[in-house]
């Protein structure tokens, strides 16, 4: 999932670089025919509408570029909940977790806190209950798991 990231912020930098320079090169051609757009108004109209297709497409780059740092920054939130949430389950101190995330031991209280919240409990051990539960409810035992 990291190598398609940074490929498309790779992909978006390119495209942004390169309509930054189109849009140079237009407004440098721009200024070297101003003279002529007094004869033609039907040419520097076009340059214009084309500039300003080149500014739009500018300002949506840097918006989906923007959009796609805050969602990997919120990936990444979720991501050290989640790890969390399974070392505890695994048994690991609160201590021990914040040892392995370089984190403060309040940090993964107040995660851990989140996540018994979120799934309706209110200790590790409910919330392994919770994952057992689970494992449980499709396994089949006895005589109708042999048939």
């Amino acid at each position: 999932m990291a190598r398609t990231r940074w490929t498309r912020t790779r992909l978006l930098a390119l495209a942004a670089g390169l309509q930054a320079g189109c849009g140079l090169l237009l407004i440098v051609d721009m200024l070297s025919e101003i003279s002529d757009f007094r004869g033609d108004p039907a040419h520097a109209l076009l340059e214009i509408a084309i500039l300003m297709s080149l500014v739009l497409g500018s300002a949506l780059i840097v918006g989906e570029f923007r959009r796609m740092r805050a969602a990997n920054a919120r990936m990444e939130g979720r991501m050290r909940v989640a790890s969390g949430a399974f070392l505890s389950v695994k048994g690991f101190s609160v201590e021990e977790i914040a040892g392995l995330r370089a984190a403060r031991a309040s940090t993964v209280r107040a995660q851990s806190a989140a996540v018994y919240r979120k799934a309706g409990v209110s200790s590790r051990a409910q919330l392994l209950g919770h994952f057992i539960d689970d494992l449980l409810a499709g396994a089949e035992f006895g005589d109708a798991a042999e048939e």
